[in-house]
């Protein structure tokens, strides 16, 4: 009879053990998800993106070669029509070839 009573016994202690830990377990995971609900949810805090140094746009395209020579073809007539002295039509046509 003693080997029989040991071994109750030690179920017992075992089943209560157990009883007690999934108990303490169960109260432990309600008072977390009790906290979590009455707890204001976490503020995320994000670091600002670094400032991205962005390069200058390209200065614009230099006139199509087209539109170069119909410049400068306007220009001719100008300086031909008496508007523009040779000087000027000499400083226009060089800033219009330097782009």
């Amino acid at each position: 009879m003693g080997l029989l009573r040991g071994v109750a016994r030690t179920a017992v202690v075992a089943g209560t053990a157990t009883a007690v830990s999934n108990r303490v377990s169960r109260r432990q995971a309600n008072r977390w998800a009790g906290q979590q609900e009455a707890a204001p949810p976490p503020q995320e805090t994000y670091a600002a993106p670094p400032q991205q140094a962005y390069a200058a746009p390209p200065p614009p395209a230099p006139a199509a070669s087209e539109d170069v020579i119909a410049q400068l073809e306007r220009l001719g007539k100008l300086r031909d029509d008496g508007v523009l002295t040779d000087a000027e039509f000499s400083a226009q046509k060089a800033r219009l070839l330097a782009g």
